[in-house]
């Protein structure tokens, strides 16, 4: 008996160290690809050292921060190296980093697209929203003092072993520039990782084609892998609210689910999320998805062929709000990571906030179409809170219990994009209010207390 528990102790002690071993080995290539394409985006994108990305993105993998990064400036690239695994991401101008997974660099970097020209003005010379100039008076009614100091507590840190590392703070009222401050490494000039505020974007390129006439959120999502079978049911609305139900886990903890299938391993991350099966009728369940977004982005795509593509969001939206420093990547199929991966300037993360703000009108054209904003800004019908409209996050509440809501004490008509490591594009009509955070912190961030001290510092209207 008692060799027999031997036996069996040592069997067991041996199959928890090879699941020890298939877990090390199967998170080594995201690793790898994580630390490749979040180092390459923020050396040539964003103009940071490497330095500091180890400092800051990185430090909260240990395996990550020692991972060998090679930075390659003659030809664009970042190679990672964890363990036995390795990735490689590279640089293009005018489309920023692309992570290589299936196809060949060379194949990647031969491919050939029709690039937006960037408008010949200089924003310094005007004032905003168009340039970088402030007007000419701010209310005078406003406490300087105290929102001022309200930013200055969000990029202070206060406990080391948590750090905020909050890089940016913009703060628009009534559309005007009143506050901002930033890290003291980042610059008004420095494009910032969005993360999946990128969904709001696509969410406003969506817009654009409903506006031409090129797609209705009612409709059947025009995807041709679902052409003649059950998925054939799910509406754009579906993919819009995030209620399609198709099989998919947001999770990044475990290297076998969709994510890091699509976002490490996959080229073409629409046609991959869009080959899901359904396990749920659509507009039945609520699942936070990157997976439809970027069937969203690829759709986009199809409908517009890569001769105008590529141009779209620049010349369509981002040229014509000011948003001169932004940018959304490509994953290797040519197709933008609409979920996750744009870089813009935290000025021009507010100028979106702001055309939202504005119900889709800017300077007097109607950019979005007319209803937009109320459409994405209405709860869907299956997040519990309220929380979610069209790629958007709400604070609207329970149907039957507003006060049960995400962030009780904001108001109820705050909504927002929102991106990992805390960003924020937060709009509050009530308090005519447009607040943009950026950073990167992994242990969370006082949100609700800095957006109350800014509210507490306007005037009493």
């Amino acid at each position: 008996m008692k060799k027999f528990i031997k036996i069996t102790f040592l069997s067991l002690i041996g199959i928890l160290l090879l699941l020890v071993v298939v877990a090390v080995y199967s998170f080594t290539p995201i690793m790898a690809g994580m630390a490749a394409k979040t180092v390459c985006s923020c050396v040539y994108v964003s103009g940071r050292t490497v330095e500091s990305v180890r400092e800051k993105e990185l430090t909260v993998f240990p395996t990550l921060s020692s991972a060998g990064l090679k930075v390659n400036t003659s030809d664009s690239s970042v190679t990672a190296t964890v363990l036995l695994a390795k990735a490689k991401a590279i640089y293009r101008k005018g489309l920023g980093c692309t992570l290589l997974a299936e196809r060949s660099e060379e194949e990647v970097r031969a491919q050939q697209f029709s690039l937006a020209k960037t408008p010949a003005y200089a924003q310094d010379t005007l004032t905003w929203p168009m340039g970088d100039r402030s007007p000419d008076s701010i209310d005078a009614r406003i406490d300087q003092a105290r929102i001022n100091k309200a930013l200055q507590v969000a990029l202070t840190e206060t406990d080391p072993a948590k750090p905020k590392n909050t890089l940016a703070v913009v703060v628009l009222y009534k559309g005007q520039l009143v506050a901002e401050q930033y890290a003291d490494y980042i610059t008004p000039q420095s494009k910032l990782m969005g993360w999946s505020m990128t969904k709001s974007i696509t969410n406003a390129l969506i817009g654009l084609l409903v506006k031409d006439g090129k797609l209705r959120v009612e409709d059947a999502a025009p995807v041709p892998e679902w052409e003649g079978d059950e998925r054939a049911a799910i509406t754009l609305n579906n993919l819009l609210q995030a209620s399609s139900g198709l099989k998919w886990s947001e999770t990044y903890f475990n290297p076998f689910q969709d994510f890091h299938q699509m976002f490490i391993y996959s080229d073409d991350k629409g046609g991959y999320a869009a080959s899901r099966p359904l396990v749920q009728k659509p507009n039945t369940h609520f699942q936070y998805s990157s997976a439809s977004t970027n069937i969203m982005s690829r759709m986009i795509r199809q409908q517009l062929t890569d001769t105008l593509y590529h141009r779209f969001p620049y010349e369509r939206l981002f040229h014509k709000i000011g948003m001169l420093n932004t940018v959304i990547e490509p994953d290797a199929s040519g197709t933008f990571v609409g979920s996750s991966y744009s870089f813009a300037t935290a000025r021009d993360w507010a100028r979106f906030g702001l055309l939202y703000y504005n119900d889709g009108v800017w300077n007097g054209e109607r950019i979005l179409p007319e209803g937009w904003v109320k459409y994405t800004t209405t709860p869907a019908s299956t997040p519990p809170l309220g929380e979610y409209g069209a790629q958007w996050w709400l604070n609207a509440g329970a149907k039957d219990n507003p006060q049960n809501r995400k962030y009780p004490d904001l108001p109820q008509d705050t909504y927002w994009a929102d991106g990992f490591e805390e960003q924020y594009v937060m709009v509050i009509p009530s308090e005519d209010l447009v607040i943009v955070r950026l950073g990167i912190s992994h242990h969370g961030f006082d949100m609700v207390s800095m957006v109350n001290e800014i509210i507490a510092s306007l005037p009493n209207d």
